[in-house]
C-alpha cells in the first residue's frame, strides 16, 4: 500500500481504538499516574540485594572503594525512590478505597507516611541478613553439589527467590500493598519459583531446584524445611474467590521437613508434623502426624517392544522381557 493509504489505514486503527476505550471496563480505566513504576521497583529490589550482600553483587553505578561510601550511595537512592513508590501505592489504595487524594494536606500526610514506612522497613535488614544467613547455610548443607556458599549466593535460583521473598515480605508485614508482590512476581518470572510474600518462612529454608515451586499466602513454613522442584502448598479451591481473603487456606509445614518433587500439599487445615518426609508426587489434603514417612506406592511399569509384522512383547511387571522381545 501507498504511505497515504497506511496513514489512513493507522488513523482508522486509532479511531477504533479510541471508541474501544469507552466502554467504561476496568481494562479502560487510565491509572497511569496512580501505579508503581515496576522498573523502579526491581531497581529498588537490585539495589536492596547490594546493600544486604555488600561484597556479592557489583555495583555500576557508584564507583567507590570503601563498604561505607558505596551502601551509603545504594541507601541514599534506596530511600529516596521507594519512598517515591510507597506514596503512589498509598495514594493508590485510598483511591480505591473512595477516600479523598487530591488535597494538599492528604498529600502531605501520604508521603510523611510513605517516609515513615520506608525507614521503618530499613529498620528491618538486619533481620533479614540474619534468616539470609541461615538459608545459605542450608542451601549449601542441603546441596552436594554446592561448591562454595559463594556459589549458592550468586548463582542459585532457588536462594535468589527466598533473597527476593525476604525482602517483600517485610513490606507485606508494613502492609504496604502492590510493591511485595511486584518484587515476588519479578523473582518468579525469571527463576519459576512463586512465593506469595504474606506466606511466613523460618529459618534454614531450603530449595533445591526449585523449579515449579508454589507457596501460597497463608502458607506456615517452619525451621530446617527442605521442599525439591515442582512442590506445591496451595489451597483446596478458590471458587470462594475474594470471600476467602484473610482466610487459612494453605498448608503449615512444621519444622525439619523434607518434600521431594511433584508434591501436592493442600488446605488450611492441613499440617504435616515436625520431621515428616513426604515422598514425591504425594496428593495430601489431610494431617500427617510427625515423624511420618508419606510415599506413592510405586506403580509396575510395563514395557512393549514391537518389530514390524510381529507381535507386541510384554514386559512381566519385574524388570524381565520375554526371550524374543527386541532392545533398542
Amino acid at each position: 500500500m501507498t504511505p497515504e493509504e497506511r496513514n489512513q489505514r493507522i488513523h482508522g486503527t486509532l479511531e477504533m481504538l479510541m471508541q474501544d476505550y469507552r466502554g467504561g471496563r476496568t481494562i479502560d480505566e487510565i491509572k497511569t499516574f496512580f501505579h508503581p513504576d515496576k522498573e523502579a521497583v526491581i531497581e529498588v529490589l537490585n539495589k536492596l540485594q547490594r546493600i544486604i550482600f555488600p561484597g556479592y553483587f557489583r555495583n555500576k553505578t557508584f564507583r567507590v572503594y570503601t563498604v561505607r561510601n558505596n551502601v551509603s550511595m545504594l541507601l541514599e537512592d534506596t530511600v529516596y525512590n521507594l519512598i517515591k513508590q510507597i506514596a503512589i501505592v498509598l495514594r493508590y489504595q485510598r483511591q480505591n478505597e473512595g477516600k479523598e487524594v487530591d488535597t494538599p494536606e492528604i498529600m502531605q500526610e501520604i508521603n510523611e507516611e510513605a517516609e515513615d514506612l520506608t525507614f521503618r522497613f530499613l529498620e528491618t535488614i538486619p533481620r533479614i541478613r540474619e534468616y539470609l544467613d541461615t538459608d545459605v547455610q542450608a542451601e549449601y548443607d542441603g546441596d552436594p553439589a554446592a561448591f562454595s556458599k559463594d556459589e549458592v549466593i550468586i548463582c542459585y535460583p532457588g536462594m535468589y527467590a527466598i533473597i527476593v521473598y525476604r525482602i517483600a515480605h517485610e513490606l507485606y508485614e508494613l502492609k504496604i500493598p502492590l510493591l511485595p508482590r511486584i518484587m515476588t512476581e519479578y523473582a518468579h518470572s525469571i527463576t519459576g519459583i512463586d512465593i506469595n510474600p504474606g506466606a511466613t518462612i523460618g529459618k534454614y529454608f531450603f530449595i533445591d531446584h526449585g523449579t515449579g515451586i508454589v507457596i501460597g499466602e497463608t502458607t506456615l513454613i517452619g525451621e530446617h524445611v527442605k521442599l525439591y522442584q515442582g512442590v506445591t502448598l496451595g489451597a483446596l479451591s478458590t471458587r470462594g474467590g475474594q470471600r476467602l481473603k484473610s482466610v487459612r487456606r494453605h498448608p503449615t509445614i512444621e519444622d525439619n521437613c523434607t518434600i521431594y518433587s511433584g508434591a501436592s500439599i493442600l488446605g488450611g487445615d492441613t499440617i504435616i508434623g515436625k520431621g515428616a518426609v513426604i515422598g514425591g508426587n504425594c496428593f495430601i489434603t489431610t494431617p500427617v502426624p510427625p515423624g511420618a514417612r508419606v510415599s506413592i506406592k510405586n506403580q509396575e511399569m510395563h514395557l512393549m517392544v514391537t518389530r514390524p509384522g510381529e507381535e507386541e512383547h510384554v514386559n512381566d511387571g519385574e524388570g524381565k522381557l520375554d526371550a524374543d522381545a527386541t532392545w533398542f
